[in-house]
């Protein structure tokens, strides 16, 4: 059977379907709202002052790196003490006390062996090193004294008698003295000597034997800035890591005597390591440093990346997400149908058939247009800035990184835009101020999720918006656990460990690409129930 003819040779008849229908009014109205929005005072003030706060963060963050990222000495051990012209490190390597200026690397070695405590026998005889901590009394020969500067042969005052009393401690000085007898008083000193020590009541002494002098030359207090770095590799499943680079933990040039009293303060039985803690999956939930390992790494390394990362990660939370994600759409969004009935022009819009549940998505459709592109330029904008003024490296991941805050933005914008315009749908005259108290709300949650709390926040946009951040961090810099583990475990002063955490709604899996999906379901139905909820009360309202 042959099919009728038609006089429609271009095939027009095809072009007007249900859907063509449907992208002309959707088209019409999604344009009219750009229109709208982009002849308005206020829209551009606020998007102004968007602009404004990215520009005084970025000079910020163009100022900081002009200045650099000057090393200083994490762990102190640059420094001498004692004034001996050795700084710590190099005395900690050699085992000699930074505390005492007769103590210095190649002076000799102090190795107790013996007391003279409170409660025993008061005098002790031998060839020895002596440390007297107070008034006591030494006969036999005196070899050396350890304090060139002390005259040992002095007479001593008539104030010292032979029972120790009224002794001139006060003081808490070195002191030595020649008694009439022969003996010596001494105070506070070490010295060698083979004889007797006898200590006064409430005192005491230690003695052992010092080992051999050798010339050691001064380290310069620079070989100890930046000289312990870290010697982690995150895809070593190993328990153990880290490396003593200084070897002030163990002991390079210690005697063979102490030589194996080296540190294990995290009790794993390996000395001078790291201890990584895993959890069952083996991810590492904690590190455990023994005291002296890969405790001052490179400034320049670390803190140059953390700080580069954490400026980004702060700018995405607090600038896009918290702010411009919650404020652009309570000046944009909440009179979206509101002021067209206000202004007597939703009549005319609604002329036409239309559904009005469509209605309310083409014209957040619009919004979402206008605003949403407005945020992906000004995170490309800010990706620009970073990848060219970052510190040296791969900085692909920056782009990754600020896509996904211009993403998560744009989603916040949606979810924020879809419950301010509910709000303006339910109470034309005062869903101004509803919608003011439920800005603050969602704003004392975000602060609350970057303070670290995880349950009383899940029912607020910006909860899951600044999860999704930190999960498409996560992605794009795999390592940033590791870097914000080594600035909790050492004390490193990073804003990576106080703005940024590992997702936690990943069902105890781990995975931020899981974090991410579950995120993005959340914020679909924030943005989904409330043009529910505004359909059902904008068709039960008669416009006039």
């Amino acid at each position: 059977m042959s099919k009728p003819k038609t006089n429609d040779p271009e095939g027009r008849e095809l072009s007007t379907t249900v859907w063509t229908a449907l992208d002309r009014k959707a088209g019409a109205i999604i344009e009219l709202t750009i229109k709208q929005l982009r002849n308005k005072t206020s829209t551009w003030t606020v998007l102004g002052v968007s602009m404004l706060l990215l520009v005084l963060l970025s000079a910020f963050y163009i100022d900081s790196v002009r200045e650099g990222f000057e090393s200083i000495d994490n762990d102190g051990d640059s420094v001498d003490y004692d004034g001996d012209g050795y700084p710590l490190g190099q005395e900690r390597k050699y085992g000699s006390s930074d505390f005492d200026p007769s103590e210095y690397p190649g002076s000799g070695l102090f190795i107790p062996e013996g007391q003279i405590y409170y409660n025993g026998a008061r005098s002790h005889t031998g060839n020895h090193t002596w440390n007297a901590d107070g008034p006591s009394f030494f006969s036999g020969p005196w070899d050396s004294i350890r304090l060139e500067y002390l005259e040992a042969d002095e007479p001593c005052p008539d104030a010292i008698d032979e029972n120790l009393e009224d002794a001139p401690y006060s003081n808490w000085a070195p002191f030595s003295c020649l008694m009439e007898n022969g003996d010596r008083y001494v105070q506070f000193l070490s010295f060698d000597g083979n004889g007797t020590l006898t200590v006064a009541e409430g005192w005491y002494a230690v003695y052992g034997i010092t080992t051999e002098r050798f010339d050691v030359a001064p380290d310069p207090p620079e070989a100890y800035i930046d000289e312990d770095g870290i010697d982690w590799d995150p895809n070593d499943p190993s328990t153990s890591q880290g490396f003593d680079d200084d070897g002030d933990c163990t002991r390079s040039e210690y005697p063979e005597q102490i030589s194996s009293d080296r540190d294990d303060s995290n009790r794993n039985r390996i000395p001078c390591d790291v201890q990584w803690i895993r959890a069952t999956d083996g991810s590492v939930i904690q590190i455990q440093p023994d005291m002296l390992v890969d405790e001052d790494p490179v400034d320049s390394e670390l803190m140059g990346e953390s700080s580069h990362r954490s400026f980004i990660i702060i700018t995405g939370k607090i600038a896009f997400a918290m702010i411009i994600g919650i404020f652009l759409p309570l000046f944009l969004a909440l009179g979206l149908i509101r002021d067209e009935g206000e202004n007597g022009t939703l009549h005319y819009l609604l002329s036409k058939p239309i559904h009005r549940g469509e209605f309310i998505v083409y014209r957040l459709s619009g919004y979402l247009i206008f605003s949403g592109g407005f945020v992906l330029l000004m995170s490309l904008a800010m990706a620009l800035v970073t990848i060219f003024l970052g510190p040296d490296g791969n900085r692909l991941g920056d782009v990754n990184v600020w896509f996904g805050i211009g993403v998560v933005t744009v989603l916040s914008l949606a979810a924020y835009g879809s419950i301010f315009n509910a709000l303006g749908l339910l109470s034309p005259k005062y869903g101004v101020y509803l919608a003011l108290i439920y800005g603050v709300y969602e704003f004392a949650m975000a602060v609350m999720t970057l303070l670290g709390a995880e349950l009383v926040p899940v029912v607020s946009v910006s909860h899951w918006a600044l999860q999704m951040i930190d999960a498409v961090v996560l992605v794009a810099w795999p390592d940033t656990i590791m870097l914000s583990q080594m600035a909790t475990a050492f004390n490193i002063d990073s804003g990576i460990d106080i703005f940024w955490r590992p997702p936690i709604h990943t069902f105890g899996t781990g995975s931020p690409e899981l974090a991410i999906v579950v995120s993005s379901m959340v914020l679909i139905a924030f943005i989904s129930l409330p043009i529910l909820v505004g359909q059902s009360i904008f068709k039960r309202r008669e416009i006039d």
